[in-house]
């Protein structure tokens, strides 16, 4: 009993010594502008925020994604901040096993230091849960993370990337919030058969994850939706003409586009703007 008081204090202090280095507040809006939630936790009313156990379908098998509560054993409790940071700027477990791209690093890479510092706060803010992580079922070969070591060397390249819009411009604010914390093209950027991303094909829509089509987000589709009407969609997951979005996006929409802020919403479609048009991807 004595010890396990003991133990609970040591933690309550360790928790809050790593939430000084960060502002946890801060860190739940990044959260929410990253969708954590929607890939950490279950399906179903009972299920845990952030204690994992998502399904993800895709070609190569299912992820399930992982608890990262602050439980020393299930979830990331025994993690160091500089854990956290390579985890999602290098893709890198702190056994140095790579992670499979299922987790977005290859977007997570360029998010901004401060950022990734509040995030880290805010995560350890959250109550620890006991819910074990459930391996991933994935088909032959793709289950050996060696193979990860080429993909990475074909596919990812770590760290922040030049901007491409003017900045201190909404855009600019877009063109972060789309390529780095919300990852938008990690599922409407089409993939080669390796699962690597078509670079020239950003954003151009086809098959997302779980094999269902995603839409375009270049101009060639959105010119056809004002500011408001591409605003009213993301807040609510309706079209102007009534059509519901698929549960996939509707996740999207309950965690993070129908929580950020009105500036940063409108940032994402002032971005989106200024892609060059591109043709939709044959399915």
């Amino acid at each position: 009993m004595i010890l396990s008081s003991v133990c609970a204090l040591l933690f309550a202090a360790a928790t809050a010594g790593a939430a000084a280095q960060g502002d946890a507040k801060r860190g739940e809006y990044v959260a929410t502008a990253g969708g954590c939630v929607a890939c950490h936790t279950a399906d179903g009313k009972e299920a845990v925020r952030f204690a994992g156990g998502h399904a993800l379908k895709t070609p190569f098998g299912t992820f399930y994604g992982p608890n990262i509560t602050p439980h020393l054993q299930a979830g990331i409790g025994n993690w160091t901040e500089a854990d956290f940071v390579r985890a999602m700027r290098e893709g890198v477990r702190p056994d140095g096993a790579h992670y499979f791209p299922a987790f977005p690093y290859p977007s997570y890479t360029k998010i901004a230091d401060k950022d990734l510092s509040d995030l880290w706060a805010y995560l350890r803010s959250l109550p620890p849960d006991a819910r074990q992580n459930q391996p991933h079922e994935l088909q032959f070969p793709f289950g050996f993370r060696v193979l990860l070591s080429v993909w990475k060397k074909l596919f990812f390249t770590p760290g922040p990337v030049a901007a491409k819009t003017t900045p201190g411009t909404p855009a600019a604010r877009g063109e972060y919030l789309v390529n780095a914390l919300s990852h938008c093209g990690e599922c409407h950027t089409p993939r080669n058969m390796l699962g690597g991303p078509k670079p020239d094909r950003f954003l151009a829509g086809g098959k997302g994850p779980d094999g269902k089509g995603v839409p375009n987000l270049t101009p060639t589709k959105l010119k056809k939706w004002s500011d408001d009407e591409l605003k009213y969609f993301l807040t609510t997951g309706l079209t102007s003409d009534g059509d519901v979005t698929a549960k996939a996006m509707g996740d999207v929409v309950t965690n993070t586009t129908g929580r950020i802020t009105a500036e940063d919403l409108a940032a994402i479609i002032a971005y989106l703007r200024t892609l060059p048009a591109l043709p939709d991807e044959p399915r």
